[in-house]
């Protein structure tokens, strides 16, 4: 007896006619492209983009409305706005990645990573001092920031998503509205609630707090969107088996949330790891090592850059732009630890 394997069908799957007419589309796109910007005063790269895609809208449209009609034409219309705003985004991060690398990697050597900046400065040449302190110095406020932020943040999801108390509209309100804070307002709050008010002066500490203000709503509400994907028969079980409510949210809820909630800290750690406006105000600038958060000011890589884009001398610059590519290779190893353990924790 034989079988026969059914395929699934794919009413969607473009057809070889439908290939062929979206590459004569693209061909005559690029013809009407060439002689429009070659016939108007409309030129340079954005120029070709935006005219090439104009074309090709009308001239694919044309095609899909002798095939299928009205219809097709919106429906194509919507698949080439995503396509359209997909390759924005990409050419977006790519120009910042190949800007950051290209301009960055002349100033990168062994010294630039091992050194301080104790005996030299900015306007030295390229080779004399580094940012080790800085890159020590962010790590130490993305550390306090963490320390801070996570368990604040998760707590108040649990208690919006499982407690759901009297006071849940007012927090709710508040999450939302300091979701909305700008970087400065809060090293302006940290400068003048602590620091004019009080005998603490510029630190490690006063930075992860300032920064704790702007961590703390990226976690609460990526936190709860994930702890509301649970489904509710995991709580039900719980309760069911005997468990207290705090019981089934610890043993049931958060394990079955874990990896949604290392997203959750990997969000938070991306909003401040770039931050600069409020370490101004409360880590200030130091040129090394400082082991202590509490006492003395410290450095870190967003406050290198601003010093060295600020002082405009071609040395200067270079350095800024190294530190920048140094940012962003924290942030991804970061990222991709982060994605690891949470890979590990969900196979436990």
């Amino acid at each position: 007896m034989s079988t026969t394997t059914v395929k699934p069908m794919k009413p969607w799957a473009a057809t070889p006619r439908d290939r062929a007419l979206t590459t004569l589309s693209v061909v005559l796109a690029a013809l009407s492209t060439f002689a429009i910007v070659a016939a108007t005063p409309m030129k340079g790269k954005i120029a070709y983009f935006f005219v090439f895609f104009i074309a090709w809208l009308v001239i694919d449209s044309l095609f899909v409305l002798q095939k299928n009609g009205v219809k097709g034409v919106g429906n194509g219309f919507a698949e080439k706005l995503t396509f359209l705003g997909a390759l924005i985004v990409m050419m977006a991060v790519s120009s910042i990645l190949w800007s950051a690398i290209s301009r960055g990697a002349a100033g990168l050597n062994i010294a630039y990573f091992t050194q301080n900046m104790r005996n030299a400065s900015i306007f030295d040449p390229i080779g004399m001092g580094g940012i080790a302190h800085a890159i020590f110095g962010t790590l130490l406020l993305i550390a306090i920031a963490i320390a801070i932020s996570v368990p604040m943040g998760i707590l108040t999801a649990l208690y919006l998503t499982e407690i759901k108390g009297k006071a849940a509209g007012l927090i709710q309100f508040l999450v939302q509205a300091m979701s909305g804070v700008p970087s400065v307002v809060a090293g302006l709050f940290i400068y003048a609630a602590v620091i004019l008010n009080t005998p603490l002066r510029p630190s490690a500490f006063l930075g992860g707090l300032a920064l704790t203000i702007l961590m703390v709503p990226t976690v609460t509400r990526t936190s709860q969107e994930v702890l509301n994907l649970v489904p509710r028969d995991l709580r039900e079980a719980g309760l069911a088996m005997g468990a207290t409510q705090w019981k089934t949210v610890a043993l049931v809820v958060v394990p079955a949330a874990r990896s949604g909630l290392i997203t959750a800290v990997i969000l938070g750690v991306a909003r401040i790891a770039g931050e600069t406006a409020p370490l101004l105000f409360t880590v200030g600038t130091f040129d090394s090592y400082n082991f202590n958060p509490f006492v003395g000011q410290n450095s870190a890589i967003p406050v290198i850059i601003w010093s060295g884009l600020n002082a405009g001398s071609a040395e200067s610059i270079q350095r800024a732009w190294s530190a920048i590519l140094i940012l962003l290779i924290v942030v991804l190893v970061i990222f991709v630890s982060a994605r690891i353990f949470g890979k590990k924790s969900m196979k436990k």
